[in-house]
């Protein structure tokens, strides 16, 4: 009864185009978002904000660069790892060569190298699709997986072959390195992500998402109706390898503190790409559902054994994480294609019609 239109009228198109159409949305936003910004620091320890909120809003992020180039431009990749290892590589010379300049600056700027990196490994979109694109963009994962390792000047030329966070400052508060706090590095990281997904929102509402899905939907007819395919799919390539770099240059810089080339390699690929499909394609909210959802269940499997006292090794949890991952992939490729983000809008539709389900 508390979820309901009643009495809230359209009477312009700006109104009817709403993010949030229904009112009820908006105060549920802003309950989220004053939950995240001031119950979570105060009343989450450290376990909670090193080990879950910061890995989960980082995968959110990469999961919604990723889902912008599947879900909207209907363009596959396989090489989300690779681009965000271009972006943590990026911000780790970053601060080599311009140490003087916030890091903050150098982890927006990241992106920019990744997006760079994203547009050549891109152009073959304009020839392939389907599978012969995932092919292709798995080769570039294999290609920056063999530069992160054999060329040392990303590296410094550190003989562990590893890059390692230097402390980093600002207005006195460490924000970096081993004496930055989890609480610090949580806000920073949750900032980040709140206004890079404000910016995704706008995108896919605007022009540029437009044309995207009129390419995902049947890229012939899109350009007969004046879209233009090369800008549109490596705007797609491009913005979504830049906010795969800013998650790797977060990834590195706000919760591992040293990265090697393992750290990026396929199966973070896999994984954002599993999150993407679980959560939900085409949908924002999705790919944080996606995240929190593949990221906390073997967090889950751990600890309720535990709570029930029954002793589960660590193997068995692994083998348990992968059947359900594995068998929830099956189940939302075959029943629902759009992930948990459907469920979560069909129980919103239901709520808004009852006790009148028509």
């Amino acid at each position: 009864m508390f979820y309901r239109e009643a009495g809230q009228f359209k009477t312009n198109y700006r109104t009817d185009q709403a993010v949030f159409p229904i009112f009820q949305d908006k105060i549920g936003v802003l309950v989220i978002l004053a939950f995240l910004f001031l119950v979570v620091p105060f009343w989450f320890n450290d376990f909670w904000l090193n080990s879950i909120m910061i890995p989960t809003l980082i995968f959110s992020l990469a999961a919604i660069g990723l889902n912008l180039l599947l879900g909207y431009a209907g363009q596959i990749s396989l090489g989300t790892g690779g681009f965000m290892g271009v972006g943590a590589y990026s911000c780790y010379k970053l601060t080599t060569i311009f140490p003087d300049i916030n890091i903050l600056v150098h982890i927006l700027l990241s992106g920019f190298f990744a997006a760079i990196v994203g547009i050549l490994f891109g152009i073959p979109s304009l020839r392939i699709k389907g599978f012969y694109l995932a092919i292709a963009t798995l080769a570039s994962q294999f290609f920056l997986e063999w530069s992160f390792g054999r060329i040392g000047w990303l590296y410094n030329y550190n003989p562990s072959g590893a890059i390692e966070v230097s402390t980093k400052r600002m207005f006195g508060i460490a924000i970096t390195g081993p004496h930055a706090t989890s609480l610090t590095r949580y806000l920073i990281v949750l900032s980040i992500v709140v206004v890079l997904t404000w910016v995704a929102s706008n995108l896919v509402r605007g022009r540029i998402g437009r044309a995207w899905m009129a390419v995902r939907d049947m890229d012939i007819a899109a350009e007969l109706i004046g879209i233009r395919l090369l800008q549109a799919k490596l705007t797609a390539f491009a913005i979504s390898s830049y906010f795969a770099g800013v998650a790797g240059a977060l990834m590195v810089f706000m919760w591992l503190g040293a990265a090697e080339v393992e750290s990026f390699d396929i199966n973070h690929s896999f994984l954002i790409l599993f999150m993407v499909v679980i959560g939900g394609t085409g949908s924002l909210i999705g790919s944080f559902m996606g995240a929190a959802f593949i990221w906390v269940l073997p967090i889950f499997l751990r600890a309720a054994p535990r709570v029930l006292g029954v002793d589960i090794s660590a193997a068995t949890v692994e083998h348990f994480n992968f059947m359900i991952v594995g068998g929830l992939i099956i189940f939302f490729l075959i029943v629902e294609p759009n992930g948990i983000a459907r469920l979560w809008q069909i129980g919103k539709e239901k709520l808004r019609r009852w006790p009148f389900p028509y």
